[in-house]
């Protein structure tokens, strides 16, 4: 079988096929389909909840799954928001499956009906398909030869013609979601002791445990983890909490139970944690440190010293956001 004979791109006036730009952007999408940006084509109750939902502008990228069209995708974008109508229920409930789809009668194997206008189409659509299965949360696994992207699944209960946000299951994935991990280290120079007293927190170790953290502007979500190998207890039994403070968001404590009596021993604590990212966050700089509680149920101290080696790893990574844009 012959080559599609005019890649792209040549000069002197050659006709370059549909499918070669869509093999184009298959390439520039990686193959993969999904919204561009984290906040882009949401679909959302209206404000004041009414048989219908808005689908949010934005852009994505859409398989081309019609027969022998193997590495190719469209590139779609809805510019401004659109209202759809949503079906009333009967005395039965009902799931609907909210999508993207091109529709291009023009490629080999499709039925769909041509255009009134071939130069504007429309060739994509908002499409509902009624009566999904209420675990459905692909398109392929209703009409697997669609060109088309899930962006929600609306889960409508009997005898309602009322869309509320509550109903609305959120389905989009992002066609090339960005990632941006790094590590931070800290040595402490010298001892630094904590001890038990007072039932209150405390931002220690201190600057060992202290970064400014640029977060990038298209971040929606962080994961942290915090570990301290050589960390030292003495006195006698330790029971004490540590927690991350990230941008002012808390973290979840993790607890450090220890009852080995007066000897000086040491240890490896680790702290995690799972972070969405707000919008006012994106693009700043803020500030992450541990924070330390002692409880008074046992009296012994915690320390960090020049044995002990401090390593933050911080994950962020974007996801879709129910944010409006």
């Amino acid at each position: 079988m012959a080559w599609d004979s005019v890649p792209w791109f040549t000069e002197g006036g050659a006709e370059h096929s549909s499918e070669v730009a869509r093999l184009l952007a298959y390439a520039a999408f990686g193959g993969a389909e999904g919204i561009v940006g984290s906040g882009d084509l949401q679909v959302r109750a209206l404000s004041t909840p009414a048989a219908a939902v808005q689908v949010l502008p934005g852009a994505c990228a859409v398989t081309n799954r019609a027969p022998g069209s193997a590495y190719q995708s469209y590139a779609a974008r809805l510019p401004v928001a659109e209202q759809v109508p949503i079906a009333a229920t009967g005395v039965a409930a009902r799931s609907d499956l909210i999508v993207a789809r091109v529709e291009n009668p023009y490629s080999y194997g499709e039925t769909w009906p041509n255009p009134a206008d071939p130069k504007v189409g429309p060739y994509v659509f908002t499409r509902v398909i009624s009566g999904v299965p209420k675990t459905t949360t692909s398109v392929r696994q209703i009409r697997s030869g669609d060109s088309a992207i899930p962006l929600a699944r609306i889960d409508i209960p009997p005898n309602t013609s009322t869309i509320t946000q509550a109903m609305v299951t959120d389905l989009r994935e992002m066609v090339s979601p960005r990632r941006d991990r790094r590590l931070y280290t800290g040595f402490p120079d010298d001892l630094s002791t904590l001890g038990y007293s007072d039932n209150q927190w405390h931002n220690w170790p201190g600057p060992p445990a202290r970064w400014n953290i640029a977060v990038p502007l298209w971040a929606t979500q962080v994961k942290i983890i915090t570990t301290l190998a050589g960390f030292r207890m003495t006195n006698a039994n330790v029971y004490a909490s540590m927690q991350h403070s990230f941008g002012g968001i808390l973290g979840q404590d993790t607890d450090i139970d220890d009852d080995q009596g007066r000897t000086t021993r040491r240890s490896t604590v680790v702290i995690a944690d799972s972070f969405g990212i707000p919008a006012s966050m994106r693009g700043t700089v803020q500030p992450l440190f541990l924070q330390t509680y002692m409880h008074r149920s046992e009296t012994g101290d915690v320390s960090v010293d020049g044995s002990t080696s401090i390593i933050c790893d911080i994950d962020f990574t974007e996801a879709p956001t129910a944010e409006e844009r």
